[in-house]
């Protein structure tokens, strides 16, 4: 059964605040790196490996290079990811 979008939002929004440490970040489909100030590669790579984590998951490689947002992103672990 796939997860709901509303869920994966407030599960994404813990990992992206526990990630860039940062507990005002608020995020939509539309949210991208521009929208992050600490959201560099480096950084990239560790909220991949978060995401993964809480959402039982492993990207694809064309997947993480593909995603142009975090819409993107949930489309992906509502397809795949386990609750």
């Amino acid at each position: 059964m796939a997860m709901n979008r509303n869920d994966i939002i407030k599960r994404l929004t813990e990992v992206f605040r526990d990630v860039f440490d940062d507990s005002s970040i608020v995020i939509t489909d539309k949210t991208t790196s521009a929208d992050i100030e600490d959201w560099d590669s480096i950084e990239h790579i560790n909220l991949i490996g978060a995401v993964e984590d809480e959402f039982g998951l492993r990207f694809k490689m064309k997947e993480v290079s593909g995603m142009k947002n975090v819409g993107e992103m949930i489309d992906i672990i509502s397809e795949r990811g386990k609750r």
